[in-house]
C-alpha cells in the first residue's frame, strides 16, 4: 500500500478531490490530505476526512503535533506527494520556493516524488509567467498531469481544466509501473477517416479517437517512443508525442506505411473507412429525386498491409462489432495475419464510440483475455501490459 499525501489548493476544481480520494482508497493508497485556506472555501475538510478516514491538515503550526513539526512529519511519511488541483498561485509559490502555508512548506520539505495537476482559467494557464513557473517546476523534477482542454467553470474554453480523477489515478499508476515498453518504438493509428463526396459532404464514422490517444499517452508513460497517426478528432495533441494528422483512408495508409519501418509494435486503433467514393465531385452534389446512388470502391487495408511486411512489427488490430464478436474477431486475426486483436461491442448502453469507457475481449493465437469495463486510460494501460507480455513471449 503506497502512502500518498494529497495537497488541495484553492479553485473550483477542488470539488473533484473528493472523487480522487475515493478512487485512491479504492486502489489501495493510504491517504493524508492537506488543504490551503482557500481550498476549504470550495470543499470542506470534513468531507475529505470522511472519505480519507483521517483528519485533514490545514495549519502550518499545529500545537497538537507531538513535536510541533507537523510539516516535517507529513513530508517524511509520504511516499508520493500529489497536488490536485494546483492553482496558478500555488504553482508560482512552489516554483519560487515560497513557503507561507502548510502546503507550500510541505513541498519544500518533501523528499518523495511530487506530482501536480494544474487547474485554472485558460488565460492564466497561457500567461508567459505561468509557463515559466511550469518550466522551473520541471527543472525541480516535478511531474505534471494535465491540464486538459475544454469548457471551464467561467464559461470560457481552452486549456486549464484539471485532469479527471480516474485519469490522474491511471497516470500515477503508470508513473510507478515497470517500464514495460522501455525504448520500444510504437506506431499507433487513431480516430476516424473522412472520405470526401464533394466540397461539403463526406463519409465517416463515430470514432472519437479517445482509445488511440489513450494508448499513445500510456505507451509513452511505459517508456515507449510513440508515433501517432490521427484522423480528424477534437482532441488535444498529445504532449511530446510525434503526431501526424491525416483525413482520408488513403492519407492514413501513406502515413502509416512511411512510418512503419523500424517499429517494434503497430496498434491499429483507427476506424478506417472500408470504402471511399470513386470520385470526389468538384462541386456540391444537388438534391435529385427521392433516391440516389453512390459509387464506392474499397480502400487499402492498412493493418493487413503492415502484417504482410517481411519484417513486420508486432501487429495489433481492433474489431468493433454489433454481433458475433468472437467469430468476427478470430476471423480477422487469422485472415489478416495479426499477432493480437482487441474486440469490443458497439451500440451497447455503455462504452465504445463517443464514450470515455470501454471493455475489450483480446485474442491471440491460442489465447484470450477479457478486459472489463473501465475508463479508456486504464484500459489502454491494461492492453499495453498484455501486449508487452505477448511480445516477450
Amino acid at each position: 500500500m503506497k502512502r500518498i499525501l494529497l495537497g488541495i489548493s484553492g479553485g473550483i476544481a477542488a470539488y473533484k478531490s473528493a472523487e480522487l480520494v475515493r478512487l485512491l482508497r479504492k486502489n489501495d493508497y493510504e491517504i493524508r490530505v492537506v488543504m490551503t485556506h482557500a481550498a476549504t472555501q470550495f470543499i470542506t475538510p470534513l468531507t475529505l476526512q470522511a472519505l480519507s478516514g483521517h483528519a485533514v491538515h490545514t495549519q502550518l503550526l499545529d500545537a497538537n503535533q507531538e513535536n510541533a513539526m507537523g510539516h516535517i512529519n507529513l513530508a517524511r511519511w509520504a511516499e508520493l506527494f500529489l497536488i490536485a488541483p494546483a492553482s496558478a498561485n500555488c504553482m508560482a509559490k512552489l516554483s519560487l520556493g515560497i513557503a507561507d502555508d502548510l502546503l507550500s512548506t510541505l513541498y519544500l520539505a518533501a523528499e518523495c516524488p511530487v506530482y501536480i495537476a494544474p487547474a485554472m482559467n485558460q488565460a492564466m494557464w497561457n500567461k508567459p509567467v505561468t509557463q515559466e513557473n511550469l518550466k522551473r517546476l520541471a527543472q525541480h523534477k516535478v511531474s505534471v498531469i494535465g491540464p486538459e482542454a475544454g469548457s471551464q467553470a467561467c464559461g470560457e474554453v481552452g486549456y486549464g481544466r484539471m485532469t479527471e480523477p480516474s485519469d490522474i489515478l491511471a497516470q500515477l499508476n503508470a508513473f510507478h509501473a515497470p517500464q514495460l515498453l522501455l525504448n520500444k518504438k510504437i506506431l499507433i493509428s487513431a480516430g476516424p477517416t473522412r472520405e470526401a463526396l464533394d466540397p461539403v459532404r463526406y463519409i465517416t464514422n463515430r470514432s472519437s479517437g479517445k482509445m488511440g490517444y489513450a494508448l499513445a499517452q500510456q505507451a509513452q508513460l511505459l517508456g515507449a517512443k510513440v508515433t501517432l497517426v490521427s484522423g480528424p478528432v477534437p482532441l488535444a495533441t498529445p504532449k511530446n508525442i510525434h503526431t501526424i494528422y491525416v483525413e482520408s483512408a488513403a492519407e492514413m495508409y501513406t502515413a502509416v506505411m512511411q512510418q512503419v519501418a523500424g517499429q517494434d509494435i503497430f496498434i491499429s486503433a483507427a476506424a478506417v473507412a472500408d470504402y471511399t467514393p470513386d470520385k470526389m465531385q468538384t462541386e456540391k452534389i444537388k438534391k435529385q429525386g427521392d433516391i440516389t446512388q453512390l459509387s464506392l470502391h474499397k480502400t487499402q487495408d492498412i493493418v493487413a498491409s503492415v502484417a504482410s511486411l517481411a519484417n513486420k512489427p508486432f501487429t495489433v488490430g481492433f474489431a468493433a462489432e454489433t454481433d458475433n464478436l468472437e467469430h468476427y474477431a478470430l476471423d480477422k486475426l487469422q485472415r489478416k495475419n495479426l499477432d493480437m486483436i482487441a474486440a469490443n461491442w458497439v451500440g451497447q448502453a455503455e462504452g465504445g464510440f463517443d464514450s470515455a469507457y470501454n471493455a475489450l475481449q483480446v485474442y491471440w493465437q491460442n489465447g484470450q483475455k477479457t478486459l472489463t469495463m473501465t475508463n479508456k486510460t486504464q484500459l489502454a494501460n491494461q492492453l499495453l501490459t498484455l501486449i508487452a507480455e505477448r511480445l516477450d513471449a
